[in-house]
């Protein structure tokens, strides 16, 4: 392990890297230096800190970190990071809302201290200039790596204790429009633009013009794929797995699912089904749980109370096995489904992972392991360790945002969430079952009806900041024009704000309950 202590935007300081003198290599920048290091040390963890961390920086728990090649951390602890919450006008992502008080994935990386595998800067050597400033470099790096495979994180486990001092980093329009030219689309260089004017009355057209200078860093060939990933994380070897299936409907379809269970090499350890049927007097449509022989015990719980909130709550209060498999009743897949995921599991060290999850004929788009930005309650893997923490918001019910809620609750005990791009669940999208008996929302009969839905805006207040919120708003505001009846743009106007608000009225209400 090599730790390189820096101030002043310089190197002060080498630890277990004798080859390397400072003194010869003075004018290069840090971004510069390390990439030297990693030409010399290519199989060595490097670890940067800030002379004034030195005492409490955390070398003890290094190699626990470090439990793969792919993986790269810092951490700010001071409340603040390089490109501001601004980013957020034009980034939904959960990546850019960072909770420090747990290890959170995020490309929001900071000079105070970090540490990585010097084998992926000597990878990404050709990829990405070496920047004066070690902040802007650490961000370019996550931002585009993560889409190849790097994992990035902030970890306060990098430092022994938090630090009580706050230094505000002072916001910096140049740094942010460049960003933003260089890691998105030029279109949100403009949108940035129409933010700031609609939402802080100022128009910071300058850093706008300057940053159209700038390449975007998109069009690289980026490769990690020559950096081998395999977890020094022991799971435990017995793997035992529940599924939980909620279900109305759909029992042809959740006969099939049962069926390429029963083919599994590795079989379930059960499977939790709740059957829902709101109709009164109605009985189970599932005969065949007790009329056939499964080759695994079947919980079967039936209720008339609609909603995949409840059901998967219900099935949760019952799970034993150390894995819990969140699945939908109209999946199919191969009988090594199990199998190769907990291969994938074991390789990564990943307590949560996401499967890929086509529709037929639906063309795949990621083809590596990422950090995944949303999560799919129909194809999700758990370790039960994690779901002692969380539920299934029900104040979501019978609205969108649910899975999306349930993932970020999961980041938020500091758990990530992988995309598995190999195996693949095919999600039939049945025809039937789903919200069959349509509900009474509470909203359905206002004069001005909520925009957006008031679960998804209820899941945007919870988990997004107001830049984000705002920038949300914006984008719906143009996409939402076309649809509607109102082609006067300032009636239109009017009425947009109108439903924002009812929306953000029902949103308060429901996350009353």
């Amino acid at each position: 392990m090599i730790i390189l202590y820096h101030a002043d935007a310089k190197v002060v300081e080498l630890i277990n890297a004798d080859a390397i003198e400072i003194g010869k290599h003075a004018h290069l920048s840090i971004a510069s230096f390390i990439a030297l290091l990693s030409q010399e040390f290519p199989d060595e963890i490097l670890v940067w800190c800030h002379l004034s961390l030195k005492e409490q920086l955390n070398l003890s728990g290094m190699e626990q970190l470090f439990h793969h090649k792919k993986l790269l951390f810092s951490y700010n602890p001071f409340g603040s990071f390089y490109i501001d919450r601004t980013i957020g006008y034009i980034d939904e992502s959960p990546f850019t809302n960072v909770n420090s008080n747990v290890t959170f994935p995020t490309w929001q990386m900071s000079s105070w201290v970090g540490g990585v595998y010097l084998s992926v800067f000597l990878a990404l050597k050709d990829e990405i200039s070496s920047e004066k400033n070690f902040d802007y470099f650490l961000c370019s790096v996550a931002k585009l790596a993560m889409p190849k495979g790097l994992l990035c994180y902030s970890e306060p486990l990098l430092l022994k204790q938090q630090a009580h001092t706050i230094y505000p980093i002072k916001r910096n329009t140049f740094v942010l429009f460049r960003f933003v030219k260089q890691h998105y689309k030029t279109r949100w260089v403009f949108l940035l633009l129409l933010n700031f004017l609609l939402y802080e009355r100022k128009f910071p057209v300058f850093p706008m013009l300057v940053s159209l200078f700038y390449k975007n860093r998109n069009a690289n060939t980026m490769n990690l794929d020559g950096i081998v990933v395999q977890s020094s994380r022991v799971f435990s070897t017995a793997e035992t797995i529940d599924v939980i299936i909620p279900t109305i409907g759909r029992s042809t379809y959740l006969y099939d699912v049962l069926k390429d269970f029963a083919k599994q090499v590795k079989l379930p350890n059960q499977i939790i089904i709740v059957e829902q049927n709101p109709l009164a007097g109605s009985t189970t449509e599932l005969d065949y749980i007790t009329s056939e022989k499964w080759p695994f015990p079947i919980q079967h719980f039936f209720t008339h109370q609609a909603g995949a909130c409840n059901a998967r709550n219900v099935a949760l209060s019952h799970i034993q096995s150390e894995w819990i498999f969140l699945a939908d009743d109209d999946n199919r897949f191969s009988p090594n489904l199990l199998v190769d995921v907990f291969k994938l599991i074991q390789q990564f060290g990943s307590p949560v992972v996401t499967v890929s999850y086509p529709q037929k004929n639906e063309i795949k788009k990621y083809f590596n392991v990422i950090q995944w930005p949303t999560f799919g309650a129909g194809n999700s893997i758990i370790k039960r360790d994690f779901l002692e923490k969380v539920k299934f918001n029900k104040a979501l019910e019978f609205g969108y945002g649910e899975d999306g809620d349930f993932g970020m609750q999961l980041r938020n005990t500091g758990a990530d969430i992988l995309y598995l791009p190999e195996p693949e669940i095919l999600h039939l999208k049945a025809p039937v079952g789903g919200f069959r008996t349509k509900p009474i929302l509470q909203w359905q009969n206002d004069k001005i009806q909520p925009k957006p839905s008031p679960t998804i805006m209820l899941y945007k207040i919870l988990h997004t900041t107001i830049e984000q919120q705002l920038g949300y708003k914006t984008i719906l505001f143009f996409k939402y024009y076309k649809l509607q009846k109102i082609k006067n743009p300032l009636q239109y106007y009017s009425n947009f704000q109108k439903q924002w608000k009812r929306s953000v009225f029902w949103a308060t209400e429901l996350n009353k309950k």
